[in-house]
């Protein structure tokens, strides 16, 4: 059996009903929970059960537990009860119970990976960066948590598809594509990345048309004597200027060919905003521009997550949607509800009316007594608002066939994906409403400071690799000096890899991340290394141990093998947990924990010298289960776990 704290779990069951009707012949067990006890020495498992029938038997709950762990008999996995403070504890017979612990976990390559009754089709769309600058440690944040999330569910027998929505309407990008277009559409060279190029075509040309902006507004200013904006626009040309500079540094060429060739027109913003309108019709000669320039990024952003293990099975255009007229057709069916009216010449939707009547506060969780805003769907000036395509692309999302959709944003679009999910019950589609979740997060600070893609100042996600990667060799060449460069290399890229994907995984999605290098790089606790390490302590065992005597599991009676064993044993119910309420945080919670444990049994206890030959055996296959666990832990972080560090 996969699961051996379930397993246990049943034959307590089994001799607390026998023990039961021995002391209260004929009472009836109501259904009990079991919980496990704070110190591994009080037992494996406690049942409340006499608290539940103190009423019906009219005894104090802790003279029921006496009387019922009394008639409790040594057998299989159970060696004994007692009572503690009215709680029945049950101590597991320790050479059974190691035996079925250990011997599951080792036999197992996918032990832990507790399979769900029903599975289901699940997206997750995650990342979906602007295409138009490179991947940054915020968007990490964002693709990292999006990847587990859907390996967690994977792992747990669900069917998943991973998309990626490519943002290619807008002003950015057509911002962009004209740099690009002035430059004469020119490729990037082999070594330098697809969103790398861009991001510098995309700087360079917002940061020329800002300096000329700035410049125009100041002569106005200027001769009209308006001191205060003077001095605004003095800001303003400060900070332009020292983004050029920065520019003029990491990319000279793009910036003063762009800066030259910007300068030539007139009215740049017009220029850009032509662009627009000809992608928005779906003009031929446009729309292979946009697509190629957007392609090139797309595959920087390919190669930079396909570093990291993460891949996508489809990207979704949103061009795609607006051509198709799909979200035209979710405005036109929302204005044949009643909970479309106008106010001022904009078109609003009415959210907290559709709350209301589907009772969706109470169904979703929500306070009853907080009004939902309204949505503006279409502008006094008849522009419309991007909610109308998230409608018309949730609307996609599910006629693939997915029974659920997670969308990984940013916490600060909390309110619209509220407002998406109420959208989509008023269109008659309330399965969709139900079953789409905003899955959001904060962002990540970085000690390099605030970053802008507009003015060409981003922390990009390779280059955070790169330096946890280098700082990962220093490390390991210390530890292990012997090893030859490749193997030090390879092992440093996955301890540098692991570092970022632990710091940003291991804390709670509602929080921001404040990086810290020597934190995630840490070999002694709480981190990525950590954990990795002590996978390695256990394989260099394995690997020392040149014969496995048989092992005798009666003999590991140290209190330190106990916690080992309660903690190699609820790994099962840990990923089950922490994948059905999507907290990759409870994951890292336990890996380091189980690491911490095992490092202590590892300090204090010998294994391949222990006393006995069956000791020895016992304590191997305990190094083994250990082994396949924290290497399955990894495994759902998306982590590597390699064999020397």
């Amino acid at each position: 059996m996969s699961n051996p704290l379930a397993k246990l779990r049943e034959e307590c069951q089994r001799q607390l009903e026998a023990a039961t009707e021995a002391a209260y012949p004929g009472t009836t067990l109501p259904e009990s929970k079991y919980s496990q006890p704070p110190d591994p020495k009080m037992g494996e498992l406690a049942s409340a059960v006499s608290f539940q029938l103190a009423k019906t038997l009219r005894q104090k709950p802790a003279d029921i537990a006496v009387n019922i762990a009394k008639h409790v008999k040594k057998h299989g996995l159970v060696a004994s009860a007692e009572a503690v403070n009215g709680y029945i504890n049950f101590h597991a017979d320790e050479g059974n119970y190691y035996k079925l612990v250990f011997e599951t976990a080792a036999a197992d390559l996918e032990y832990g990976y507790l399979k769900v009754d029903k599975p289901q089709k699940i997206m997750v769309e995650h990342t979906s960066a602007n295409p138009i600058h490179p991947i940054t440690i915020g968007h990490a944040r964002n693709a990292i948590t999006g990847a587990c999330l859907a390996n967690m569910l994977r792992l747990r027998g669900n069917q998943m598809r991973v998309d990626f929505l490519v943002n290619d309407m807008g002003r950015q990008v057509a911002l962009a594509t004209w740099g690009w277009t002035l430059l004469g559409k020119p490729e990037p060279d082999s070594a330098t990345r697809g969103e790398i190029f861009i991001g510098n075509i995309y700087a360079s040309t917002n940061v020329s048309m800002e300096l000329l902006r700035v410049a125009k507004e100041t002569k106005v200013a200027e001769e009209k004597g308006d001191v205060p904006m003077i001095a605004e626009l003095q800001e303003e040309q400060e900070k332009f200027d020292n983004a050029a500079a920065e520019l003029e540094k990491t990319a000279p060429k793009i910036y003063n060919a762009l800066k030259a060739k910007i300068a030539a027109y007139p009215d740049p913003a017009a220029e850009i905003a032509k662009l627009n309108t000809a992608y928005e019709n779906n003009d031929p000669e446009t729309k292979k521009a946009v697509r190629r320039l957007v392609k090139i990024c797309i595959d920087g952003f390919v190669q930079t997550m396909g570093e990291l293990n993460i891949r996508y099975d489809s990207f979704d255009y949103e061009s795609d949607l607006v051509w198709e007229h799909k979200a035209d057709e979710v405005l036109d069916a929302l204005k044949k509800t009643d909970f479309v009216e106008r106010d001022q010449g904009a078109l609003i939707f009415n959210c907290d009316s559709v709350a209301n009547i589907y009772a969706l506060k109470q169904r979703w969780g929500l306070a009853p007594n907080h009004p939902i805003p309204r949505l503006v769907l279409v502008r006094s000036d008849g522009t419309t608002l991007y909610t109308l395509r998230d409608m018309a692309y949730s609307i996609y999302k599910f006629g693939t066939g997915m029974d659920r959709v997670i969308n990984v944003i940013g916490q600060e679009q909390a309110l619209a994906q509220l407002q998406l999910r109420i959208a989509l019950v008023a269109l008659g589609k309330p399965e969709m409403g139900d079953n789409q979740l905003h899955f959001g997060y904060e962002f990540v600070k970085l000690p390099e400071g605030k970053m802008s893609g507009r003015l060409g100042r981003f922390v990009a996600l390779n280059d955070v690799m790169d330096r946890s990667t280098e700082l990962a060799l220093e490390e390991v060449t210390k530890r292990t000096p012997d090893l030859p460069e490749a193997q030090r290399r390879d092992i440093a890229r996955m301890v540098g890899i692991g570092a970022v994907k632990y710091a940003l995984l291991s804390v709670d999605a509602n929080k921001q991340v404040i990086f810290d290098w020597a934190k995630a790089l840490n070999f002694e606790t709480n981190s990525a290394p950590f954990v990795q390490y002590s996978h390695a302590r256990c394989c260099n065992i394995l690997i020392r141990a040149k014969e496995r005597p048989a092992p005798d599991f009666s003999q590991l009676k140290d209190p330190k093998e106990r916690e080992v064993a309660a903690a190699v044993a609820n790994w099962p119910e840990v990923f089950a947990e922490a994948a059905d309420v999507l907290k990759p945080g409870t994951i890292t919670a336990y890996l380091n924990s189980l690491a911490d444990k095992y490092n202590s049994f590892y300090s204090a206890l010998r294994v391949l010298n222990a006393e006995t030959p069956g000791l020895v055996g016992a304590r191997l296959a305990l190094v083994d289960a250990v082994r396949v666990v924290l290497h399955n832990g990894c495994a759902v972080l998306g982590i590597e776990a390699p064999e020397r560090m």
